[in-house]
């Protein structure tokens, strides 16, 4: 998935014009990166074609709090309003659901605060046979 197509579906998920989910997407995958360790910023690149994993590259100073600081980051770096950060954040997390493994969902997820639970729909789990 290429960054057009990544935000693509970031845009059909938040119903944010183009532009405006390129903006918060960039802005919530460097956000990312400044909260979970180096390594698993790497992994998660990995995983994501370039143009959309360099946005993971560590580099900016490792910060701490909940998921309200995340989100007002997020907004002033992508100069919008915090309830358009959160409805962005909570779309860019659904894709990058969406195109990484679960087990690298998982991992991310495992670094994030516990307030980040409402912007992170549950994995879905395979059915169960009867």
């Amino acid at each position: 998935m290429r960054f057009p197509l990544f935000v693509e579906a970031v845009a059909r998920r938040s119903e944010l014009p183009s532009d405006e989910a390129a903006t918060i997407s960039r802005a919530v995958l460097q956000a990312l990166a400044e909260r979970i360790t180096a390594d698993e910023a790497a992994d998660l690149a990995a995983q994501l074609p370039d143009d959309v994993g360099g946005y993971l590259a560590p580099g900016g100073t490792a910060t701490t709090g909940g998921a309200v600081d995340f989100l007002y980051r997020v907004a002033e770096r992508a100069a919008v309003d915090p309830a358009v950060a959160e409805v962005g954040a909570a779309a860019v997390l659904a894709t990058l659901r969406d195109t990484v493994t679960v087990g690298e969902f998982q991992d991310l997820v495992a670094q994030l605060p516990k307030g980040f639970d409402a912007m992170v729909d549950p994995i879905p789990r395979p059915p169960y046979d009867v």
